[in-house]
């Protein structure tokens, strides 16, 4: 029995448990805050839809958002970047008023129609709450930076109803090449009890479905589970999606930093940015691109569920998306980027399918998950997402889409804070860089033509 169980086994116990119980009350914290973000932010685009006129206000709500942040915010307006340079290196920790504020201002964007996603808000609530409690409980600088890489699991998986996706993607989006290992057990909690608390509450996620792709009849179909050009198919979607994982990287930086460079004072950045939005909703016509994209304004009307279905996206659908989230977030309007790239990802998918004579929904699907992965640089977390929400019968597929969208996307991404352990092109010798250390390096299409024509130097 001895031999069985040692004093190795007894403190591998008391870690589990201490993780366990530390972790409990900040997931339940967490998830509790999610669902009443959830709740409003239902209440926000719903009523926008009953009064569409609302739209109008943008401009006005982007300058609100601008000076509650420039009064309020001190370090909150640094976003997820905040939190992840916290658990790379602890410095004044992450404000506790960030939770509120992110909070109220994704609201106000969504309620006057900007583009944006969800995301960054559950993990950014995620980072302050969890925080709060590693101070309370007078946690060292080591044990806060897991209880803060938990807030993110927490806040992910409740936001998504997917607690093994947001487990993963906390340790994985950190560093690329490199996972968390030592946050396994708080994240894994942290994500399962996040899920349930916001489940506890009645919030419920739109459920997705992919058809069953008919098995047919290809060169090897004895000897393999799977169509060798439909895979083909898949790999060439997914460069695709890497791709335009990142065109909407690119987009967002270079938006944000046009901007600043040229328009003062600061508080009409956001006021041009809804300017511009209002002004693209008139002259397409129709509202489907305004913001998060998953309940339908009006009959026809192209949203997340909508590319699963024949028919359920127009041709560009993806670069409207691209385009008015890109404005919405890079002139200052608060929310996340993942839920737009899913819309991304899924109607470029429903596009392609079309164009590759492949299956929609299985397409959309891909595109959802791998878009995502390449923004992020999470192909692991984006895969197993892929199981969470679709099912595992093409989980091969969306292993293959995650992580060649993951190469194709560049040394790129949505974080300007994660380091860079293992560098995607492996000849490269770049140990824990910065992705905006090496993207600020590379030649930027925009600021070259503004060079060439000598409109800046």
């Amino acid at each position: 029995m001895k031999k069985i169980f040692t004093t190795t086994h007894l403190a591998i116990l008391k870690h589990l448990i201490r993780w366990t119980l530390i972790t409990l009350p900040i997931a339940i914290a967490i998830g509790s805050m999610v669902a009443l973000f959830l709740w409003l932010l239902s209440w926000s685009i719903h009523f926008r839809f009953a009064h569409p006129e609302i739209l109008y206000a943008l401009p006005l709500a982007g300058i609100a958002i601008y000076f509650t942040y420039k009064y309020y915010g001190k370090s909150s307006d640094k976003g997820n970047n905040l939190i992840m340079d916290e658990i790379h290196e602890p410095g004044g920790g992450v404000p506790k008023r960030m939770a509120p504020l992110v909070l109220l201002a994704t609201v106000v964007t969504h309620l006057f129609g900007g583009s944006a996603g969800r995301e960054g808000t559950a993990v950014q609530m995620g980072g302050s709450i969890a925080q709060l409690f590693s101070n309370w409980f007078k946690l060292n600088a080591a044990d806060t930076r897991i209880i803060l890489t938990a807030g993110i699991a927490a806040g992910f998986g409740a936001v998504f109803g997917t607690p093994l996706t947001g487990a993963i993607f906390a340790m994985e989006v950190l560093t690329l090449g490199r996972i968390q290992y030592n946050a396994l057990i708080p994240c894994l909690v942290a994500g399962i009890v996040g899920d349930i608390t916001v489940a506890a509450w009645g919030i419920h996620h739109t459920a997705y479905h992919i058809e069953i792709v008919p098995a047919g009849q290809h060169l090897f179909a004895d000897y393999l589970p799977f169509d060798l050009l439909l895979l083909a198919k898949v790999i060439i979607a997914s460069i695709a999606f890497g791709l335009t994982s990142l065109l909407f990287a690119e987009s967002v930086h270079g938006v944000k930093n046009l901007f600043n460079k040229f328009i003062f004072p600061k508080w009409a950045i956001p006021a041009l940015g809804g300017l511009i939005i209002i002004s693209l909703t008139f002259i397409i016509g129709k509202p489907d691109y305004l913001s998060l994209g998953v309940d339908a304004e009006h009959a026809g009307a192209v949203t997340i569920p909508s590319a699963f279905n024949a028919g359920g996206a127009d041709t560009w659908s993806w670069l409207w998306k691209t385009i008015y989230t890109t404005i919405t977030l890079g002139t200052g309007f608060k929310g996340g980027e993942v839920t737009p790239l899913f819309y991304i990802g899924a109607t470029l998918g429903n596009t392609l399918s079309v164009l590759m004579n492949a299956p929609v929904s299985l397409f959309a699907a891909l595109g959802f998950i791998a878009v995502f992965a390449g923004a992020t640089n999470t192909p692991l977390a984006c895969t197993i997402m892929g199981i969470e929400l679709f099912g595992g019968e093409y989980a091969l597929f969306f292993a293959v889409a995650c992580f060649t969208a993951y190469f194709f996307s560049g040394n790129s991404g949505i974080y300007s804070a994660q380091r860079i352990a293992v560098p995607k092109i492996f000849e490269e010798k770049s140990p824990d860089k910065i992705i905006s250390d090496t993207s600020s390096k590379r030649p930027n299409y925009l600021s070259g033509k503004l060079v060439k024509y000598k409109i800046t130097k």
